[in-house]
């Protein structure tokens, strides 16, 4: 076998040993695609990918999908699949900083959540910068099955707006209205069981009210269940180099970025695939019935 990985925590994370040469190579992805189901993220220390090489290997994965199409630096000049992320001044890097916070990719988008992520990085910043990822299926696994009896059937409404107040110490009527237009008002189980029968927690920091509860009460049982999660033995931070490509599953994961200053230049170049389960529903749909 052309490809080793080992564990990083007992409960989160795989480091990937592999010559770029064999990337493509069936038993590679097969070996990969298995991993990011145990491990939940992937770490190819320093492999150095060109965008096109990324492509294929994201392509060789799955079905490749562009939901930042109307964000800045989501619709590259030079490949209109690779997300550039960064603090440029020119791409509206208050978007970016909602990334300090626990999220779940495209989880406020009306389509079947994006199955993984794959980021390679392009430029660092000497300070901060780096990746937190927490297990949601291993935080589930560890709830009490008390809590698991009292979250199980609750559903929990997601927006894009929740996060953007963490940015901004006031949001303006542009703002709101911008914001409002760049993502749907999402409604998404708390408890996600999946085609495989595991269950995972659907948390971030889009995370806004609990249906059928009082809003401070479904929003201190979300902070609650955050804060859980996000405890040590479910989390894995990565300390990035230059070229390292990190690969998470983003049906069980959630993560965040360490804050870094705005005039370093850092930056990721970011893929994704689709997924095949639809998890939620907009809002307006269940307010229509």
């Amino acid at each position: 076998m052309s490809i080793v990985i080992e564990n990083a925590k007992q409960h989160i994370g795989g480091i990937v040993r592999v010559d770029k040469a064999d990337l493509l190579k069936p038993e590679v992805i097969a070996a990969a695609q298995a991993a990011l189901e145990d491990r939940g993220v992937l770490v190819f220390p320093e492999l150095f990918l060109t965008d096109q090489e990324q492509l294929a290997f994201t392509d060789a994965f799955g079905s490749r999908v562009n939901f930042s199409k109307t964000v800045p630096g989501g619709n590259d000049a030079d490949d209109p699949d690779v997300y550039r992320i960064s603090l440029d001044k020119n791409l509206e890097p208050e978007y970016v900083l909602g990334t300090w916070f626990w999220h779940i990719d495209g989880i406020t988008i009306d389509q079947p959540l994006p199955k993984a992520t794959f980021l390679t990085a392009r430029k660092l910043s000497p300070e901060g910068g780096q990746t937190e990822f927490a297990s949601t299926f291993a935080a589930y696994d560890a709830l009490p099955q008390d809590v698991r009896d009292e979250v199980s059937d609750l559903k929990v409404v997601h927006r894009m707006m929740t996060t953007m107040r963490l940015v901004y110490r006031e949001l303006t009527d542009e703002q709101e209205a911008r914001y409002t237009r760049m993502a749907t008002e999402m409604v998404h189980p708390l408890v996600w069981t999946q085609a495989s029968g595991r269950k995972s927690l659907v948390l971030g920091s889009h995370a806004d009210e609990i249906i059928g509860m009082r809003v401070s009460d479904g929003r201190a049982l979300i902070a609650r269940l955050t804060e859980f999660a996000a405890q040590p033995q479910f989390t894995y931070k990565h300390e990035w180099q230059l070229g390292d490509f990190v690969v998470w599953n983003n049906h069980g994961v959630m993560h965040r970025v360490m804050p870094y200053a705005a005039d370093t230049g850092r930056a990721m170049h970011r893929t994704t695939i689709m997924g095949t389960q639809r998890l939620g529903h907009p809002l307006k749909e269940l307010e229509a019935v």
